[in-house]
C-alpha cells in the first residue's frame, strides 16, 4: 500500500462518518476488499457524498441502449482528456473487468481514436469528448451523427450526461489531488485470486 495521502484535504475517519455514508462504505468494501479513495475523500462533507453518488449510480447503473462497459469507455475516454489520474485509473480498472480486456483501458485513456473499438463506440467517444471539452459546440450533427450509428435520444442524453458529470468528477479529483488507490493497478489485468 502507499504512503502517499490520498487528499489534500482531510479524510474523515469511519467512526465519524453518518450512519448511511458508513454503510455504504463498507458495504463497497465488502464487494471490492477495499475501499476506494473516492469514497473517504467526498466523505468529508456528507450531503455533497449523498448527492454525487446518487447521480452517479443513476447514470453508471442502469439498463438501456449503452452496456456497462460503454458506460465505463466514456469516463476513461474524457477522463484521459480531462488528463485526471484517479478516473483513468480506477474506472481504467473497471473497464478492463466489464470488457474482459487487460488492452483496452490503456488504449482509450491514451488516444481511444486508435482503440481496438468499433466505428459506433468510436463515434460515442467522439460525442462524450466533445461535451465534456466544448459542450458549448454541440448541436443538432452531432446528435444526427449518433443516431446514424443507432443510438436512441435516451442513449444520446446517457453519452452526454456521463461526459458531463464525469467532468465534474474529474475536476474534484484534480482539486482534491485524490490518489487513485494500489489496488486498480492490476485489476482487470491479472486472473483474480480466489477469495477466501
Amino acid at each position: 500500500m502507499s504512503d502517499h495521502a490520498i487528499s489534500q484535504f482531510p479524510v474523515p475517519a469511519e467512526a465519524d462518518l453518518p450512519e448511511d455514508i458508513r454503510a455504504r462504505i463498507l458495504a463497497v468494501q465488502d464487494k471490492a476488499g477495499f475501499v476506494p479513495n473516492v469514497f473517504w475523500v467526498l466523505a468529508q462533507r456528507p450531503e455533497e457524498f449523498r448527492a454525487f453518488f446518487a447521480y452517479h449510480d443513476a447514470l453508471m447503473d442502469k439498463d438501456s441502449g449503452l452496456t456497462k462497459g460503454e458506460r465505463e469507455m466514456i469516463v476513461v475516454a474524457t477522463s484521459g482528456i480531462n488528463q485526471c489520474q484517479y478516473c483513468v485509473v480506477a474506472h481504467g480498472a473497471i473497464l478492463r473487468i466489464r470488457e474482459a480486456n487487460p488492452l483496452i483501458a490503456d488504449q482509450i485513456a491514451t488516444n481511444y481514436r486508435k482503440a481496438d473499438i468499433t466505428p459506433r463506440q468510436k463515434a460515442m467517444l467522439d460525442f462524450a469528448v466533445k461535451v465534456s471539452v466544448s459542450a458549448h459546440t454541440v448541436g443538432p450533427d452531432d446528435h444526427a451523427v449518433l443516431e446514424g450509428y443507432g443510438f436512441s435520444r435516451d442513449d444520446v442524453w446517457d453519452i452526454g450526461a456521463i461526459a458531463a458529470f464525469f467532468a465534474l468528477s474529474n475536476r474534484m479529483a484534480n482539486l482534491t489531488a485524490m490518489r487513485p488507490n494500489d489496488e486498480f493497478y492490476l485489476m482487470g489485468r491479472l486472473p483474480p485470486e480466489p477469495r477466501a
